[in-house]
């Protein structure tokens, strides 16, 4: 089995291991207590802080270890809007922005906050004049990631940093998916990251915050870890991130060489060998080892089980693979096809005959999986010179097949109406028409769902 999905969780390191095994034979007292044992306890506690604190960058007294990377980032929002209260009530988020980053957007709205969504390019990185014109003189706080977790794309800290610095308000950045591959560069003013992205074991984040930042941590509090994350250290987990975290940087750049030239040939083969295919994210700016391409007329779930029947393990932004049945927010974002999406990320030592192998294997499993979803027959009906396609009632990528099998029957000018219920088509229809060249003219409500208006230009 080919392991493909590390930006979801990293297989454990080798080295968390072998310092997860040995903490729990010394790691088990606790270490606030000053009798031997804690003492103990204590020791392997600051010297974990110590190594995790000169891998970020930081002082050792300004990093926390929290029980996730989503608690570090739902305390980090909340400790550091509660600081500047007096500033204001205005945070910003990037679009693209981990979910938990946009919850803690969404719980601030609630409590009668104001938040600003900077958009993104088609790239999936944000504008930095965009976002430094959104600060304003009550903004509490700005967040962004330091790299997004479903298309690899960097984001321009450090230029938005110093934007945020001249402004005056503290920049969070979610480091979860960069912190393994190395420091995080610019005038940031808190960080966040979670162990099990880079190899450690799950259950360990990391939240820094500089001296100088103004923070109030919210909720119940005790004195560990300065407040920020109350109750019993999970010290054998923690001295094994801070191992683990250790020992992939030092492999980081002889690492990075190689994933990128593998994701490298995949972004250049997979549409060589797979029509209908939009490869997504910067094709430079990116992490080493996260690809992620779109397949027209593809279900997203029926391409991940069959790749998974095939021995491949990745994971999708698709609506089809999604319980709530709408797109990735990240592809809606940028506004890529987000129908039959897959996202490799490679783990570190992921060997080259596996990915030849991925590529092998991959055009006959989209080659099958549209054969199974091109049995419908589109319903077409002429309403004043334009051809109308109802697909009410039809889950994408449905309504783009059959849009795609009446196109060529209007002459060029011509326009066909697509009707879809399906929220993925507000997204997935002018995707295709980018991607073979045919004009989106808008949509417009129907008395039923929505409809969506292509001109035919060849």
């Amino acid at each position: 089995m080919s392991y493909f999905d590390a930006a979801s969780a990293a297989p454990l390191h080798p080295v968390a291991r072998q310092a997860l095994l040995a903490a729990l034979d010394d790691g088990w007292a606790d270490p606030s207590r000053l009798y031997r044992e804690g003492r103990k306890a204590r020791m392997l506690l600051d010297a974990a802080r110590e190594a995790a604190a000169e891998a970020v960058g930081c002082r050792a007294d300004e990093l926390s270890f929290t029980p996730s990377g989503t608690r570090a980032v739902h305390t980090g929002v909340a400790g550091a809007l509660a600081g500047r209260r007096r500033t204001g009530r205005h945070l910003i988020v990037s679009a693209v922005e981990h979910s938990s980053v946009l919850h803690s957007a969404e719980a601030w709205e609630a409590d009668g906050g104001q938040v600003t969504r900077v958009p993104v390019r088609r790239t999936g990185a944000v504008d930095v004049e965009s976002y430094a014109a959104a600060l304003r003189p009550d903004t509490a706080l700005a967040c962004l990631q330091s790299a997004n977790h479903e298309v690899g794309t960097e984001q321009p800290v450090a230029a938005v940093a110093e934007a945020c610095r001249a402004a005056g308000v503290p920049l969070l950045v979610d480091a979860a998916q960069s912190l393994g591959w190395g420091r995080v560069e610019g005038g940031w003013s808190l960080l966040t990251a979670s162990a099990h992205k880079w190899g450690g074991p799950s259950g360990v984040g990391l939240l820094v915050v500089r001296k100088g930042v103004r923070f109030a941590a919210q909720g119940a509090s005790d004195e560990r870890e300065s407040g920020r994350a109350p109750g019993f250290e999970n010290l054998p987990a923690i001295v094994a991130a801070a191992a683990s975290l250790r020992a992939v940087r030092a492999e980081a750049e002889r690492e990075a060489v190689r994933l990128r030239a593998l994701t490298a040939r995949i972004r250049a083969r997979v549409p060589e060998l797979v029509p209908d295919v939009e490869v997504v994210g910067d094709p430079e700016r990116r992490l080493p080892g996260i690809v992620t391409f779109s397949c027209l007329y593809v279900d997203g779930e029926t391409l991940l089980h069959e790749l998974d029947r095939e021995g491949f393990s990745v994971s999708s932004g698709s609506s089809c693979t999604s319980s709530t049945l709408t797109p990735s927010h990240v592809l809606k974002a940028m506004g890529v096809l987000s129908e039959g999406n897959v996202r490799v990320s490679l783990p570190t030592g992921a060997a080259e005959a596996d990915v030849e192998r991925f590529l092998e294997v991959l055009p006959g499993v989209v080659a099958g999986v549209r054969e199974k979803l091109g049995a419908p027959v589109p319903v077409a009906v002429t309403e004043a010179d334009v051809l109308v396609v109802d697909a009410l009632g039809k889950r994408c990528p449905i309504p783009v097949i059959e849009l795609a099998k009446v196109i060529g029957t209007v002459p060029v000018g011509g326009r066909v109406r697509v009707l879809s219920d399906d929220e993925a088509a507000r997204l997935d229809i002018p995707a295709w028409c980018e991607m073979r060249g045919q004009e989106y003219e808008g949509e417009e409500k129907a008395e039923r769902g929505t409809a969506y208006l292509v001109r035919r230009t060849g």
